[in-house]
């Protein structure tokens, strides 16, 4: 009624049934494993510390200043750059803040004579060595017409700047500018810093 099986062939099927859900088993992809690409994937800890960069002590003084002096160059070019370009962060204190920039703005975006001050007292001043006392009269009431013009530019400039801070930064301070905005009227614009970033005739 009961027979036995061969002990071969119980074998012989018992592996054939496990082979094919072994294999089932090893080919399902596991989640959150990346297959290998020919190399084992490394560990974590092996990947962070390729990533560092372990730092390499000067092997002498001489190497150690030149590597300071290095950094220091690099550190007073960048900070140049953002100096001009008219970055908070780089600016003297006298040059921070809203109401500051707003004020170079109005005066970078003004077409008057200040800008050219500079260049007409140059040659005025030329005009001293001329030995005629008529030449030199002349030059001296054309430089004093011209400081009070430059004067008065800076002053209306200074009371656009107010006007148009007391509407955009209500209750930040513009003390200094109307001394800020004359200094800059009369500074010729190619040497104005920081550089302007409108040009002549823009509105603000």
């Amino acid at each position: 009624m009961f027979r036995r099986r061969p002990t071969g062939t119980s074998e012989v099927l018992d592996t054939d049934q496990a082979a094919p859900a072994a294999d089932s088993a090893d080919s399902r992809p596991r989640p959150g494993v990346t297959a290998p690409k020919g190399v084992p994937t490394p560990k974590r800890s092996a990947a962070e510390a390729n990533r560092r960069q372990p730092y390499q002590a000067p092997a002498d003084r001489k190497t150690a200043n030149r590597q300071a002096r290095d950094r220091d160059r690099s550190d007073r070019a960048r900070r140049t750059e953002a100096y001009q370009r008219g970055e908070n962060w780089a600016l003297p204190r006298k040059d921070q803040g809203p109401i500051r920039a707003l004020t170079r703005d109005v005066v970078d975006a003004h077409r008057g004579i200040g800008a050219f001050y500079m260049i007409i007292v140059l040659l005025l001043i030329a005009t001293v060595a001329i030995p005629i006392p008529i030449v030199k009269v002349v030059g001296e009431i054309v430089v004093i017409g011209l400081l009070a013009l430059s004067l008065f530019e800076g002053w209306y400039l200074s009371v656009r700047t107010k006007r148009l801070a007391a509407e955009r930064y209500p209750g930040q301070s513009t003390q200094g500018v109307v001394l800020y905005a004359t200094m800059r009227n009369i500074s010729l614009r190619r040497l104005r810093v920081p550089k302007p970033r409108v040009r002549p005739g823009d509105k603000i």
